[in-house]
């Protein structure tokens, strides 16, 4: 156990970024995901697709695989599915950011984080605009912000992440991915970045560390402290 928690002090020690995911980490938005995956595949079933041939997807998926599908046959089709498919999840996505708000602890941490010298992103399977509605001053923490409209493919891609680390100019061993689901896990793992789960949203840390998080917290605050921690050790060797 000593010898583990040595490694990951060592490894946290030589951190220089660390990548955010938003809703749930940063942010309590509250979108009814499972609403949304409800109007997606009714909209899909308009189309002449079987929802029970895309129920186990998350809803973007669900939403690129049948754009595609469609196209195939007729582009016009897919490019009509694919806005009013957008126009769904964005307009309940901004519903949501109306509703929800920053942590009240998030500020202070991304701050903290800043002063001790870590170059921060942000990426998120959210829409820019609703980001920006509940957090609209994030430039003044951030160094790079992708939502998904800003990627090719979203997280859990390593895309994502990878595309954000090019901006910061660090290096994957050098970068940690922070988030309150597996998804960020699974994206920081394919990246090959170190991983944090965050057990402020709907995911208890035992699922975070089954999922394979290298460290799991309950609040951002216990994240920030150890990261300053370690830097301050390292800086004094």
């Amino acid at each position: 156990m000593v010898d583990r928690r040595s490694k990951l002090d060592r490894r946290l020690a030589s951190l220089e970024a660390v990548v955010f995911d938003f809703d749930g980490t940063l942010a309590r938005l509250e979108i009814d995901f499972g609403l949304m995956k409800t109007r997606v595949l009714r909209l899909v079933e308009e189309y002449g697709w079987r929802p029970s041939e895309e129920d186990g997807r998350y809803v973007l998926e669900i939403m690129a695989a049948v754009e595609s599908g469609l196209a195939e046959k007729n582009p016009v089709a897919g490019r009509r599915f694919s806005a009013r498919a957008r126009s769904i999840v964005e307009g309940m996505e901004m519903e949501s950011a109306r509703r929800g708000g920053l942590f009240p602890e998030s500020r202070s941490a991304l701050t903290a984080l800043g002063r001790a010298g870590f170059h921060l992103g942000l990426i998120t399977r959210n829409f820019g605009a609703a980001v920006r509605l509940v957090f609209p001053d994030l430039e003044n923490f951030f160094s790079v912000f992708l939502p998904r409209e800003s990627v090719p493919r979203v997280k859990p891609d390593p895309g994502h992440l990878q595309a954000a680390l090019k901006v910061l100019g660090v290096p994957p061993n050098a970068a940690l991915m922070a988030g309150d689901h597996p998804i960020d896990i699974q994206t920081g793992q394919r990246a090959w970045t170190m991983t944090a789960g965050l057990a402020s949203g709907r995911i208890s840390r035992l699922e975070l560390a089954a999922a394979g998080a290298d460290l799991t917290f309950d609040r951002l605050s216990d994240l920030v402290e150890r990261l300053v921690e370690s830097r301050r050790i390292s800086a004094q060797r």
